[in-house]
């Protein structure tokens, strides 16, 4: 976490300077002033240094949390009051309500930290929601580096506090045009996170014939999208990202049938966790279908960030525990074998041990294919026969992947449960549909087309939030059959 280059040039203000300033507009109740208390913490704030910024937030939420003292007094109060009742058994019932409403109303109170007051003044300020924003986003950037139970639960007040703020009722649809001012042009192609916009030429092509760029903006930020999504109208659900990006001449917009999301970026990392991208789709969709009712798919062609560094994992702990059982079959020792998976099958193990080993080295399939994974400038994804021999194993546990590998109940991949936790379905799995350095580097090329049906949205995303629910297609479904056949994971839909 370092001070945006905005504030590099700006002299630094004196740690204690800033502290008082600080408190000053928590405490202050002095409306007439609060406005430049406000502005003087802001600019102090910006021109601190990244260590300094550290120990303001650590004061803000070790200090500035709830008085527990208080807590505990009303709740001992609330307790005795209990008992009061219990022991009138029904006597002077509208006093002992009176009693538990006044304590309830004072825990209410009590249980608001103070820096609740420093959150919504500045919510109110003009540019104290931006403020905010970079607040979390330093909060986010020492959390990377210690948990500190104080400044999580000062995190996760600030978090669900601007989830509050930034409803889609406070939130500018807003579709971004070459015609918008540079400024704005700019942090489109700074924050675009997915695929990378090469120049000003690309830009165009983006926000020309046949493609669209909607943003959520917000009064408070002017001229600066919170979210941003890039969408291609097509005639089929694209299988590649290539022929979305390389598509040139785009067809016809009155021949499209498809609009493809191929791009959802956030600009404001303190905004993390918060999903605007949730009403965005939607409001996209609503917005589509209303102006071109020729439109009846809507899917995205989308990386699958954790797919590679999970694969690497599981490859290299049971290539090793191959490695040991080999070695415990001619003695007693048999221990490593219970936690062995079948991540190949026999076809694909005998075909990456048939492989010369000027290709590449390995007593086993799993050592050779993650040999293979890890090569220099991924040399495998220039070889027809290497590309031959991989595909089907790599297609299979990247099915795995999508359906069945969880955390906490839901996909382990941050992409395929934001689709999924929305109301989307896994459609189909694409083989070498991103060649770029980065998808071969997090995917194996590997990418998923997600895809959200009108009729289904509602349903798909309560029984995924409810259940862990994942609804895919019969051809993504067959990939893993043979491994699910108990396993009522996902649901299969043409």
């Amino acid at each position: 976490m370092q001070p945006s280059s905005d504030n590099a040039n700006k002299p630094q203000r004196d740690f204690e300077h800033v502290r008082d300033s600080m408190h000053s507009a928590i405490s202050m109740n002095k409306t007439e002033v609060i406005d430049t208390v406000l502005n003087d913490f802001s600019e102090g704030y910006f021109s601190l240094c990244y260590e300094n910024r550290r120990r303001l937030l650590l004061v803000l939420a070790k200090e500035y949390d709830l008085n527990r003292t208080q807590v505990c007094e009303l709740i001992k109060q609330y307790l005795g009051v209990l008992g009061e009742e219990a022991q009138s058994a029904g006597h002077e019932e509208d006093g002992v309500l009176g009693s538990f409403y006044r304590i309830e109303r004072n825990l209410r109170h009590a249980l608001k930290p103070m820096y609740e007051g420093l959150f919504e003044r500045l919510n109110m300020h003009p540019g104290g929601l931006k403020v905010l924003t970079s607040l979390r986003a330093d909060i986010l950037s020492i959390l990377a580096e210690e948990n500190i139970a104080s400044l999580r639960a000062l995190d996760s007040y600030l978090k669900e506090k601007l989830g509050t703020w930034l409803s889609p009722a406070a939130l500018e649809l807003h579709q971004i045009t070459w015609d918008d001012p540079a400024s704005l042009l700019e942090k489109i192609v700074a924050y675009e996170a997915v695929h990378p916009i090469s120049n000003l030429l690309d830009l165009k092509r983006r926000l020309g014939v046949g493609r669209r760029c909607f943003g959520y903006l917000h009064a408070a930020i002017p001229g600066e999208p919170l979210i941003f999504i890039e969408v291609a109208l097509l005639k089929n659900v694209a299988q590649t990202i290539q022929e979305v990006l390389w598509d040139d001449p785009p067809i016809p917009e009155c021949e499209a049938t498809c609009a493809l999301f191929y791009s959802i970026s956030s600009t404001q990392r303190g905004l993390a966790g918060i999903n605007l991208g949730k009403f965005l789709i939607k409001r996209v969709i609503t917005l589509v279908k209303r102006d071109m009712p020729h439109i009846s798919t809507f899917a995205t062609i989308s990386p699958i960030p954790g797919f590679i560094q999970w694969l690497l994992s599981k490859l290299a702990s049971q290539s090793k525990l191959a490695e040991v059982n080999d070695i415990s079959q001619s003695s007693a020792d048999r221990s490593g074998s219970a936690f062995r998976e079948n991540i190949l099958e026999p076809e694909e193990e005998k075909a990456l041990m048939d492989l010369s080993e000027e290709f590449v080295a390995g007593k086993n399939g799993m050592e050779r294919m993650l040999n293979l994974l890890t090569s220099k400038n991924h040399e495998w994804s220039n070889f027809a026969p290497l590309l031959s021999i991989l595909k089907t194993p790599l297609l299979r546990l990247c099915a795995r992947y999508l359906l069945q590998e969880k955390k906490r109940g839901k996909a382990l991949d941050s992409v395929a449960n934001f689709h999924l936790q929305n109301g989307a379905m896994i459609e189909r799995i694409n083989w070498m549909a991103d060649r770029s350095e980065n998808g071969l580097h997090q995917s194996a090329g590997i990418m998923v087309n997600y895809v959200y049906r009108l009729e289904n949205i509602e349903e798909y995303a309560q029984s995924y939030f409810s259940t862990g629910q994942i609804h895919a297609s019969d051809d993504v479904c067959r990939y893993v059959e043979p491994l699910n056949e108990h396993q009522p994971a996902t649901d299969k839909r043409g």
